[in-house]
């Protein structure tokens, strides 16, 4: 039943003696009677009705279902955690966590400290914790209080936005690394040369002014590999409109690769064109670095071949193939990474920067393509990269 607040005597004593006052200034009796009756009347409505119930604490503002509804097809994993349980769980977060979680406790389901706590302390806030799903991974979980016992738990895979920290700050690391070697020896020599103006021998003073001016030209390769990287990146999203012929580019390339000294290695196969929406100057980079590898890396008394052909899905495959000392297993997955070599001393003796095959997966990558790269010991490397033809090109 519901309580009645108490009547306002002191405002009803106010309203009475307001009405004898408009008696006594002269207004009629029955003016001054039916002011009081209005007032005691609106009092008396007023001490009636009850006082709005304060909201309680321990009651969800959302029923269970609701929630679920809202939730279910959000693309990050959300939790509705009720007195430390899981009672809601989303696709994403079944998904993620499996469905078991839905009904067991938030801290078994967790298993993270930082997440445990954060949700043992009831309030809202947010909390980093890493290997939840996978040993790597990275997640941001954020609970948000509804009411007493009561949140939401929203959680954010930061592991994607770390690496790619990691990787620009292992980039900018190595790319350090690789300009600091080149300009010591560059330093170092010619403050040599400095000091011992007169003691060195000609021979001796020949021989450092040609290194000198190897390393300078190492660190030109370097800063111009370094900012055809950049360009690359800048314009991976923007998929190249002009239609060239392939051929007639792979061909100028790979020749321009070589030179007059190595033209006799050169091996062009296949005599098929094909027309491909392409940015004629990434895909003479490409063939160059390819084929310069090829020939660096391959043997000396033996072929680099360049083939171009129609593959099964109808693309147009561009192989390079050398019939050097191969590339051990474990490598293959990372070539394509800023300055990794599989033999530095080597890499670096041939002139090379780290960042050829780099540079030509972000090309494929722009280019819509794919590349794939096999090689066994003792039996060379072989590159296959596939462009799709031009839809005009039929």
């Amino acid at each position: 039943m519901e309580q009645r607040q108490p009547f306002p005597i002191a405002a009803w004593l106010i309203a009475a003696i307001a009405s004898l006052g408009l008696f006594l200034a002269g207004a009629d009796v029955w003016l001054a009677g039916a002011a009081l009756l209005v007032w005691t009347g609106t009092l008396w409505l007023a001490s009636s009705t009850p006082p709005p119930a304060p909201p309680r604490e321990d009651d969800p503002p959302i029923s269970r279902y609701r929630m679920s509804e809202l939730i279910e097809n959000s693309g990050s994993p959300i939790l509705l955690v009720e007195n430390g349980r899981v009672t809601v769980a989303n696709r994403a977060a079944r998904k993620t966590l499996g469905k078991h979680i839905v009904g067991q406790d938030a801290r078994v389901a967790f298993r993270q400290p930082a997440a445990v706590k954060l949700i043992e302390r009831g309030k809202s806030g947010i909390a980093t914790i890493k290997g939840l799903v996978q040993r790597r991974d990275i997640w941001r979980v954020n609970l948000q209080k509804l009411s007493k016992g009561v949140g939401v738990v929203e959680l954010v895979n930061m592991t994607a936005e770390a690496d790619i920290s990691r990787a620009h700050t292992d980039f900018v690391a190595n790319a350090s690394h690789e300009l600091r070697t080149p300009l010591a020896s560059i330093v170092g020599y010619v403050e040599t040369l400095s000091e011992s103006e007169d003691d060195l021998a000609p021979e001796t003073r020949s021989k450092f002014l040609a290194t000198i001016l190897a390393e300078a030209n190492r660190l030109q390769s370097l800063v111009s590999d370094l900012m055809s990287l950049s360009r690359i990146e800048a314009e991976k999203h923007d998929a190249p409109s002009e239609v060239i012929s392939l051929r007639e580019h792979v061909e100028q390339a790979a020749r321009d690769a070589a030179g007059p000294d190595r033209q006799h290695r050169l091996l062009i196969e296949g005599e098929q064109d094909f027309r491909v929406e392409a940015d004629a100057r990434q895909i003479e980079q490409l063939v160059r670095n390819l084929v310069d590898n090829g020939l660096k890396y391959g043997a000396q008394n033996e072929s680099v071949v360049v083939g171009l052909d129609e593959a099964k899905s109808g693309d147009a495959r561009l192989t390079v193939r050398d019939f050097g000392e191969g590339i051990p297993p474990e490598h293959l997955p990372h070539l394509t990474r800023r300055f990794y070599r599989t033999d530095p001393g080597r890499s670096r003796a041939s002139g090379g920067t780290g960042l050829g095959l780099a540079i030509v997966k972000h090309i494929v990558e722009r280019h819509r393509g794919r590349m794939d790269i096999a090689s066994e010991p003792g039996e060379g490397t072989l590159v296959t990269i596939r462009f799709p033809v031009a839809r005009d090109a039929g």
